[in-house]
């Protein structure tokens, strides 16, 4: 058997683009934060993780210049050997700083943090245990692992106990859970995950590349919830917040150093270039001297959830700026993400696997640069073409 069998039968996508339905790989000629260009039309950008806008503050954009000016466009090496530079090491310092943890870690991106990260950790005989909604790259580190993985129903806690309970007390085990959950805004219940992880010798690292920035002033869903000292790792991306590229994990010194000596997706790709890294660090500097910022976002999220609320959407238990607005639908999901954008609103339509059958939803996302004339506008648009489609009445 030809093994691109499989490639010449994958029709699916080839169908959504001759339909003129097709959401992904759009490719935009300006990006400005709050709004997108489109074949010179601007659509209100509703789909981005620029939280806090800082893509396009002046200190992160010329913060990165500088770096680019004085070390060049690549570190051509590995962190492990000849791609470390002082400004890595300055910005895991700040990051451990802000978290509140002893040290930090600084990866390509935030994929390779947790591939990095969880499968260095876990061994033959350990067991790493996932909230079924975890990110993707939370799942391929703990395949990558030699280790057994376990998953429990989406923040049942009840079902989390049953799983530690099965594992005997020989056992290594780390619990793994995103802070924010990205698809659907909610929050990972730490306040019950943590006293069941120490009632069963179970270590927890938290995802919170969507927290970071956002949450506990900041600092995140451990810090949101007073639970920094209880949570052992704590893990973010550059993508997000920090308007760059790259992922850092924090922790204990001792466990950092060894992620440091163990992790292929560290010791075996390129580091991070110091235009990335001279961002995030001026994203950091800019969270400290602007906090107004991280208040405007939240504020923004309860505005735009209220609005969707009393339009009779369905935003699922999103206590955050992702925001879902529930279709349940491949096709009328589609449809609707098609209407929204020829309307002037980019949103990202999401199906299974990325959430389960009947979840299927359009993912909107706000910024703190989002002006009130521009929410009020994307909540008009959803009320027409959500009634044109009889999604909501």
């Amino acid at each position: 058997m030809d093994i691109f069998e499989k490639c010449y039968a994958f029709q699916d996508a080839r169908e959504a683009i001759a339909r003129g339905v097709y959401p992904y790989f759009i490719p935009m000629t300006e990006n400005e934060g709050s709004e997108t260009v489109f074949h010179g039309r601007r659509l209100i950008m509703c789909g981005s993780n620029n939280y806090l806008g800082l893509t396009t503050h002046p200190k992160v954009r010329e913060a990165a210049i500088r770096a680019v000016e004085r070390f060049g466009t690549s570190c051509t090496g590995s962190r492990f050997l000849n791609g470390t530079l002082e400004l890595h090491e300055q910005l895991e310092h700040e990051l451990a700083e802000w978290v509140g943890k002893e040290a930090a870690l600084v990866f390509s991106t935030g994929m390779q943090t947790n591939l990095g990260t969880v499968s260095a950790l876990v061994g033959r005989g350990d067991v790493v245990i996932l909230d079924k909604d975890d990110h993707a790259s939370i799942v391929d580190g703990a395949r990558l692992g030699y280790g057994k993985l376990e998953r429990f129903i989406h923040n049942d806690m009840n079902h989390l106990e049953r799983v530690l309970q099965s594992i005997p007390d020989t056992v290594g085990r780390l619990i793994v859970v995103d802070g924010l959950f990205s698809m659907e805004g909610d929050l990972a219940d730490l306040p019950n995950i943590v006293p069941l992880a120490k009632k069963y010798g179970a270590r927890i690292m938290v995802d919170d590349a969507h927290g970071m920035g956002v949450l506990g002033g900041g600092k995140g869903t451990a810090a949101h919830f007073g639970l920094t000292n209880d949570v052992d790792l704590i893990m973010s991306t550059f993508s997000k917040s920090f308007a760059s590229l790259g992922g850092f994990i924090a922790g204990d010194d001792d466990v950092v150093h060894y992620i440091k000596h163990h992790a292929r997706a560290l010791i075996f790709s390129a580091s991070i270039p110091a235009g990335n890294a001279a961002a995030a660090l001026a994203a950091l500097q800019v969270m400290r001297e602007e906090p107004e910022r991280i208040f405007r976002v939240n504020q923004i999220a309860e505005k735009m959830r209220a609005g969707f609320r009393s339009l009779g959407f369905d935003i699922g238990h999103s206590v955050t700026p992702v925001i879902p607005i529930i279709i349940g639908d491949d096709e009328r999901t589609f449809l609707f993400w098609r209407a929204l954008f020829d309307a002037g609103v980019f949103v990202n339509p999401v199906i299974s696997p990325a959430v389960p059958p009947g979840r299927q939803l359009l993912r909107t996302s706000y910024m703190a640069t989002h002006t009130d004339e521009q929410l009020d506008r994307v909540l008009e648009i959803f009320s027409v073409v959500g009634k044109q489609l009889g999604v909501i009445s």
